[in-house]
């Protein structure tokens, strides 16, 4: 059976008319193979807003540094249900979600000549969609350190539809030098489909996202989705609006071959 991708707690992406009105900040991740040191891409997130109401831009890029992929997400609704938009150079793929409050639209396009698919998707406020996932750990964050499990339905785009997980802490322990609290996300049901445990790491002080290792979301130079461990080991930094505004219009490379 297939893993699925859309699991990845890739973070995400900002809403461009905003940028002259809010600070905009900007971090970096790097993915690597899960049991490696290898370099798989890397991630630059930009952030606007607070975090009950946050926009991020995400570009993944090569080892080299060229943008290949781009993700949008912005508020929609509960902070842990955003609007996102997924873009590949590479083949043009493409998944979303769009709409208004609970009524959604789920979408996908397996590449640049294909017909998209659509479905209308009820997404209730305690669901979950793609990086809405870090508010739904803020949010439980007491929940979680007193060791009972969280359980929500999680967006699953290329199914086009909600599958429902389990989240639970299972132990503290010290990344590169600072306290955190290690968590695990499982699928709370049998399904035709291979769903992998996702290992998370977040920082014990200001509960930011730290480490990542599960199946990505974004595709290697075969077509398959990759295990990886995504780090994130500096917070934001501040960043300027030009800087975001470059970052939007960015072309995207179709290979990450030299």
């Amino acid at each position: 059976m297939r893993a699925h991708p859309s699991l990845s707690v890739s973070l995400l992406l900002l809403c461009p008319a905003l940028a002259s009105a809010q600070t905009v900040q900007r971090q970096e991740g790097r993915a690597y193979a899960a049991n490696g040191d290898t370099l798989l891409y890397r991630e630059t997130h930009w952030l606007q807003g607070s975090q009950q109401a946050q926009s991020r831009l995400v570009l993944y890029r090569c080892a080299d540094g060229r943008p290949f992929a781009r993700k949008w997400m912005t508020p929609q609704g509960s902070p842990q249900t955003p609007d996102f938009a997924l873009e590949d150079g590479r083949d043009g793929y493409q998944e979303g979600v769009r709409g208004n409050g609970a009524a959604r639209t789920v979408y996908v396009r397996a590449t640049s000549d294909a017909t998209p698919v659509s479905r209308a998707l009820e997404v209730p406020s305690g669901a979950v969609v793609d990086a809405g996932f870090d508010a739904a750990v803020r949010r439980h964050w007491a929940d979680l350190l007193e060791g009972q499990p969280v359980a929500f339905q999680f967006l699953l785009p290329s199914r086009q539809r909600l599958v429902p997980l389990k989240l639970q802490r299972t132990g503290a322990l010290t990344w590169k030098g600072q306290p955190a609290q290690q968590l695990q996300m499982k699928l709370d049901a049998w399904f035709d489909f291979a769903v992998p445990a996702v290992t998370l790491i977040y920082a014990s002080a200001d509960q930011r996202l730290l480490q990542f290792t599960g199946t990505g979301n974004v595709r290697d130079h075969k077509g398959r989705y990759p295990q990886v461990r995504v780090e994130f080991p500096s917070p934001p930094v501040a960043a300027s609006a030009a800087e975001l505004a470059t970052a939007r219009g960015q072309a995207l490379v179709k290979t990450c071959d030299s």
